[in-house]
């Protein structure tokens, strides 16, 4: 291999610390879950109150939100590196699909929410939380973040978690607790408010594995698992 092309793939070499990007943004969006889910009611038709209280709370969470898509797809790029070689095309594309339609929801279900807080700084709160308007954009909010995102973060972990078992970067008690919250997801996402706190706390605890991994300098941190 020439000179130039070691030193190319030693400088582009993943950090051993890089997985600190899957605990950023768990941390990031339990933070965010929880502000928004503190400062606005769970229930979609909620005559909208919340508006006329104060609202910084809310307006830190969706400043959050870019933060924490850009950890998750630096998570999502340690992953892949740890795969290496073993990358499965058909997985792979479940994976990366899935969390970028994650990503996708998160910002559409941020945009609405931001964007009817400024329609009401600018206007009179009270008409705008009688409003037809207000109404709509309340529940295709609610919709796209408590099903359709949450679902796509359910189909992430089930392909990730299928994963591990097959190249073994992780431990497969790991993997069939995935397999077992993002059944959880699927099923209960609508009518448990709190589930969507699942898919963190499963990256988080997927990152911290990786995190000690890499740093122990296990050979499966650069890419040396096998298929099973």
């Amino acid at each position: 291999m020439p000179e130039n092309s070691v030193l190319t793939h030693a400088q582009l070499k993943t950090p051993k610390a890089a997985a600190i990007a899957g605990i950023a943004f768990s941390l990031l969006l339990l933070l965010i879950l929880w502000l928004l889910r503190t400062s606005i009611p769970a229930d979609p038709l909620e005559p909208g109150a919340w508006l006329t209280t104060d609202t910084r709370a809310i307006t830190v969470a969706l400043n959050l939100v870019p933060f924490a898509s850009v950890a998750f797809i630096w998570f999502i790029g340690v992953l892949r590196d740890r795969l290496g070689q073993l990358e499965d095309r058909f997985f792979a594309s479940v994976f990366f699909g899935s969390a970028l339609l994650f990503l996708a929801m998160l910002f559409a279900a941020a945009a609405v929410i931001g964007a009817v807080m400024l329609v009401a700084s600018v206007s009179e709160p009270n008409e705008l939380i009688s409003s037809t308007t207000f109404r709509f954009a309340r529940a295709v909010s609610y919709i796209i973040m408590n099903v359709y995102a949450i679902k796509m973060a359910a189909v992430f972990m089930i392909s990730t978690s299928t994963v591990v078992i097959r190249t073994g970067i992780a431990p497969r008690w790991i993997a069939f607790l995935g397999l077992l919250l993002a059944v959880i997801l699927l099923i209960g996402s609508f009518f448990i408010s709190w589930s969507v706190a699942v898919f963190p706390s499963w990256v988080f605890l997927i990152s911290v594995y990786i995190l000690i991994d890499n740093l122990r300098g296990n050979p499966l941190a650069d890419g040396g698992a096998t298929l099973t």
